[in-house]
């Protein structure tokens, strides 16, 4: 018997397995991504390519802003304004055309992108805000400068006209503010990752907002204080201080001679002048002085109105001036004014010769060597002096107030003399000095909010005029613009060079502290402020360190004596913080130097 496995019966055929058509929709699905990346890639480079085109197209634009912008970077005061008239046609159609190029949706979604998208926002925001300032701020300055350089201002007669002045108010103001916020927007701008170039331009376009914003606020408080400063609700009655450069005090001079002043309803009109001299001096300071200002200033500060001026703080200045001026009998005021003589020789330049009463004529080619050293040598005494000083400054206000020089030349030489920091003015009007002080014009060193500032002061102590021939240069130097606690050396160099016959000249030019001081020599008192808060280190010299330390209204003080034989110098260096990439020095304006350094970070 046999056994085993039966056959199993056959299968049917199997149908066709449809595996063999499978890969054609995995060969489309491929297909398909490949299609789909090309026609990203080629999206994103046609987007890049767009972009590009733009970008190309506003950089040019800017560049062609920039040219016409430098134009009217390079003027100052009025001139600055006659430019941005001329320009500003130009400027409006560049900014224009860049800021349609920047505004695009592919622009804009291009912007998210990493590097490239920090530079594309550097460029919008750079274009959109020259744009605003070109449309929204400029117009309104072209109109001002219309004004102060036509013939509107002022009338024959020598009239300000306070309602034109009055009718540029709110669109300065409003200029003012398009700028300032366009200025905010361009210093906002993350410059570290762009690329240099690009870089170079942001810091360059940020440095001519923040000028045009600093002008165009400067305008616009001008605009809004003059007319009410010049009598257009009621009469204004001022206490003008000379200041003499020929004897250095803080602000700029010893007061040579003072003027009371009435201006109503653009007229004005002097009413009395007496020799500093004249004004009688107390015992005791005329109102209580601070335990700090008797250490850095000393009592004279509040018993002298010539030594008013050694606060570097003009708004105390003109407390002590006032009172003291009321003390000797005088009207009351409802200002103070003080400026030096490099502010008089800039309004004669505008102004023309003045003939005084006794027949000279001044002026301004030798109106500084004449009023600083000429007329000590000619004039028999100090009173002798002071008569003169006080005919220029009268004879000065007679030809503003009668009309004479061109408008816009007047203008230019009272905002050149504002710039150098040779004019001061404080209002007894709470609203009027609050919008004073936040002002160079101002000079609230001590009592304004420029607390980051430092300062740089002289004051003669030699009690003679020999200032005409001390040099004083005050400069910035080694700035640190990184770091924890950035520094920046602060250079003050004193030279004397006197004549050679100057011992030949009598004693109230030489000096009347022979105890103290040799006959020829200058003793100059140097007193260096830091910023609110900070500390400052002692003075440093060739031979060592020298000074000593006091402090003032939150200020670190270094004060220190010079004494220079003639034809000696003498270097002291102060190190000063860097307080927001910027060094900014007050300084004691001289018959050669301004008032004001200051250095930026790049």
């Amino acid at each position: 018997m046999t056994t085993g496995v039966e056959s199993a019966p056959a299968a049917p055929d199997a149908p066709e397995a449809p595996a063999a058509a499978a890969p054609r929709p995995r060969r489309r699905r491929g297909r398909a991504v490949a299609l789909g990346f090309v026609l990203v890639v080629v999206a994103l480079v046609a987007a890049l390519a767009w972009v590009g085109y733009r970008a190309y197209g506003a950089v040019n634009a800017l560049q062609d802003a920039r040219v016409q912008l430098d134009d009217v970077t390079a003027e100052h005061g009025l001139a600055q304004l006659q430019a941005i008239d001329e320009r500003l046609p130009a400027v409006q159609d560049a900014t224009a055309r860049a800021r349609e190029r920047v505004e695009d949706p592919v622009w804009s979604l291009a912007e998210h992108a990493p590097w490239l998208g920090a530079q594309l926002v550097a460029v919008r925001t750079v274009a959109q805000s020259l744009d605003d300032v070109a449309v929204g701020a400029l117009p309104a300055a072209e109109d001002a400068g219309a004004l102060l350089t036509g013939d509107g201002l002022r009338g024959a007669d020598g009239r300000i006209d306070l309602a034109a002045m009055s009718a540029v108010q709110a669109p300065l103001a409003s200029s003012a503010q398009i700028a300032t916020d366009a200025a905010g927007r361009v210093a906002a701008i993350d410059r570290g990752p762009l690329v240099g170039p690009l870089r170079d331009a942001v810091v360059t376009v940020d440095d001519a907002l923040d000028e045009a914003s600093s002008t165009l606020t400067s305008a616009a408080t001008t605009a809004a204080l003059m007319p009410g400063m010049l009598g257009a609700d009621e009469p204004r009655t001022y206490l003008v201080l000379a200041l003499n450069s020929a004897e250095l005090r803080s602000a700029g001079g010893i007061v040579g001679s003072a003027l009371v002043v009435r201006v109503d309803d653009g007229e004005v009109t002097l009413v009395q002048q007496k020799a500093a001299r004249h004004v009688a001096h107390p015992d005791e300071p005329v109102v209580a002085l601070t335990a700090d200002e008797v250490d850095v200033q000393g009592e004279n500060v509040g018993r002298w109105i010539q030594d008013t001026v050694m606060t570097p703080d003009f708004p105390r200045t003109a407390q002590l001036a006032r009172e003291l001026w009321l003390a000797d009998g005088g009207p009351d005021v409802d200002a103070v004014l003080a400026l030096d003589p490099v502010a008089v020789q800039l309004m004669l330049e505008a102004t023309g010769p003045l003939a005084l009463p006794d027949g000279t004529v001044v002026d301004s080619k030798d109106f500084l060597q004449r009023t600083l050293r000429g007329v000590y040598l000619e004039a028999p005494d100090d009173a002798a002096a002071d008569e003169y000083f006080a005919s220029v400054a009268a004879g000065l206000l007679a030809a503003v107030a009668s009309g004479a020089g061109e408008s816009d030349e007047v203008v230019s030489a009272a905002l050149e003399a504002t710039d150098q920091r040779r004019v001061r003015v404080w209002s007894a009007d709470p609203d009027e000095q609050a919008t004073l002080a936040a002002t160079t014009l101002g000079g609230a060193f001590l009592s304004g909010q420029d607390g980051a500032s430092v300062g740089v002061f002289l004051d003669d102590a030699t009690a003679g005029k020999l200032d005409y021939d001390l040099t004083a240069d005050v400069t910035v130097e080694d700035l640190e613009c990184s770091g924890a606690a950035p520094t920046a050396t602060v250079r003050i160099a004193l030279a004397y060079d006197p004549p050679a016959d100057l011992l030949t000249w009598r004693d109230e030019i030489l000096g009347t502290r022979e105890e103290s001081v040799p006959r020829g020599w200058l003793a100059t008192r140097v007193t260096v402020f830091g910023p609110q808060g900070t500390e400052l280190p002692t003075l440093r010299t060739g031979d060592g360190f020298a000074g000593r330390a006091a402090s003032e209204a939150g200020r670190p003080v270094q004060q220190v004596s010079s004494l220079l034989a003639p034809g000696e110098s003498v270097t002291y260096l102060a190190t000063v913080p860097v307080v927001d990439g910027r060094v900014d020095v007050w300084t004691t304006p001289t018959a050669d130097r301004p008032g004001h350094v200051a250095v930026t970070c790049q």
